[in-house]
């Protein structure tokens, strides 16, 4: 799938990530494997997923192959957010609300999201949804002081461009992994308190909507982890240039 959508991305722009950045591309798959181990960290405490046929797996077993499979989130949600920014109808969101991103705002970002990972912790059964955004609005001030590439800087001159491409190429990479696991062995299943209604494979419908806040906070990790290379501060990933293309 990685693969396919790199040489879709190059075919509309002429150039894609792994043409770009081979030694980028390949780091993602190594941020990627903890970043998630994060999510599943946190899913200790609100049981949201569980995994069938675990039981047939040693611990080390399971531990390196659930990190290899990992490892493809982020290089497969950044990939198809650089397609969907592809394309022209995306454009349509260039000039919306604004938010600044100002000292004032990125504390109280931080503030909020403190409370809700507090919040998820004390109270798991009814702020589960909090997992798919409090990591976001911790690390997106910090990524913002220190000097690294933000979201807000686009939001704050009104331009959504960004967050959408995101929000729909993380939607879309949803809906493949909920499909690919449906017939699988093992496979996850959900427990998703309140919502459990009308389910597309595995995941109730209202479920994809955690994949929209998700890619922000796949988005802001990166940068961050990336301030330990110092080789790869400058480079934008995803790369966005929202060509005007059909």
């Amino acid at each position: 799938y990685i693969l396919t959508i790199d040489a879709f991305v190059y075919k509309r722009k002429g150039h894609s990530l792994i043409s770009r950045h081979i030694g980028l591309f390949i780091l993602l798959f190594f941020i990627s494997a903890p970043a998630w181990w994060l999510f599943e960290l946190i899913n200790l405490r609100t049981q949201n997923w569980v995994y069938l046929g675990r039981d047939h797996f040693t611990q080390l077993q399971f531990a390196i192959l659930a990190t290899f499979s990992f490892s493809t989130v982020i290089p497969a949600v950044f990939e198809t957010a650089e397609l969907v920014s592809t394309f022209s109808w995306v454009n349509f969101f260039s000039s919306g609300p604004r938010l600044q991103q100002n000292n004032r705002n990125l504390f109280l970002l931080f503030l909020i999201g403190v409370l809700m990972l507090a919040a998820l912790t004390l109270w798991p059964r009814y702020t589960y949804p909090f997992v798919w955004i409090s990591v976001y609005l911790i690390l997106e001030p910090i990524s913002a002081i220190s000097g690294r590439r933000t979201l807000l800087s686009g939001v704050h001159h009104g331009d959504w461009r960004e967050i959408i491409s995101l929000w729909v190429g993380c939607l879309i990479c949803g809906f493949f992994w909920e499909m690919w696991n449906f017939y699988s062995y093992p496979k996850w299943t959900y427990d998703v308190p309140f919502v459990d209604f009308l389910h597309i494979f595995e995941m109730p419908v209202l479920g994809y909507l955690g994949y929209l806040p998700f890619s922000l906070e796949l988005f802001v990790i990166v940068q961050l982890v990336l301030l330990l290379f110092p080789a790869y501060r400058t480079v934008n990933i995803p790369e966005f240039e929202f060509k005007v293309k059909f």
